[in-house]
This record gives C-alpha cells, sequence and structure tokens, in this order.
C-alpha cells in the first residue's frame, strides 16, 4: 500500500507549481493557501483503495 500523502505535501506540491508558473514565492503562496481556507470545515477526501 502506498504511503498517505499529507496535507502540507499537498499544499508545497500546489504552491511550488504555481510559483513555477507565476514567478511568485513558494512561502508566501503555502502561507496563503494554510491561511485562505474558502472552506475551512472541510477537510482532505481519504485515500481510496484502488
Amino acid at each position: 500500500m502506498a504511503p498517505a500523502i499529507s496535507p502540507g505535501r499537498i499544499i508545497r506540491a500546489v504552491a511550488s507549481s504555481t510559483a513555477i508558473e507565476t514567478g511568485q514565492a513558494i512561502q508566501d503562496l503555502e502561507n496563503q493557501l494554510q491561511s485562505a481556507s474558502r472552506f475551512p470545515a472541510l477537510d482532505l477526501a481519504p485515500p481510496t483503495l484502488a
């Protein structure tokens, strides 16, 4: 079974991808993603088994 991917790793991946496209700093984007949740009551879906 594959190891679980943490929310922090997903945020890092999204931030780094966005940074490449926009030229913004990864840390700034991570902070924005962590603090500006439009849906704070929602969690990531649990991984599914294929």
